[in-house]
């Protein structure tokens, strides 16, 4: 059974940092592309950042290049996303999938709050 378990969110204020950790089981991860994806109130899901399967390409939105960072570890099933220079827009649930099955059920995601 194909599983994601995100992690790291919180509440931070503007300006601030979070890293966002999501460890998948159930296919063969090393394999498989990834990507980060967010869901704000009365907003449709959108992804943020994607990363090949072996970490050597990587894809942000317009939103928030410069600003986050995608990466992966292979070995422990986990990718991660380091998120700088947050901004009240960061607000929302954010989850991982692989953009290569989007079959798969989504994990329960990550509340990121930010707010002063």
């Amino acid at each position: 059974q194909v599983q994601f378990v995100e992690s790291g969110g919180g509440l931070v204020q503007p300006g601030g940092s979070l890293r966002l950790s999501c460890t998948a089981s159930g296919f063969a991860f090393s394999l498989a592309a990834m990507s980060w994806y967010r869901q704000a109130p009365g907003k449709e899901r959108e992804s943020v950042a994607s990363i090949s399967n072996t970490g050597g390409s990587t894809n942000y939105a317009d939103s928030v290049k410069g600003r986050f960072t995608i990466s992966r570890d292979n070995a422990k099933n986990t990718v991660y996303l380091q998120m700088n220079s947050l901004k009240f827009e960061d607000t929302a649930v954010y989850y991982c999938k692989s953009p290569q099955r989007l079959w798969d059920s989504w994990g329960q995601g990550t509340q990121v709050t930010v707010s002063s």
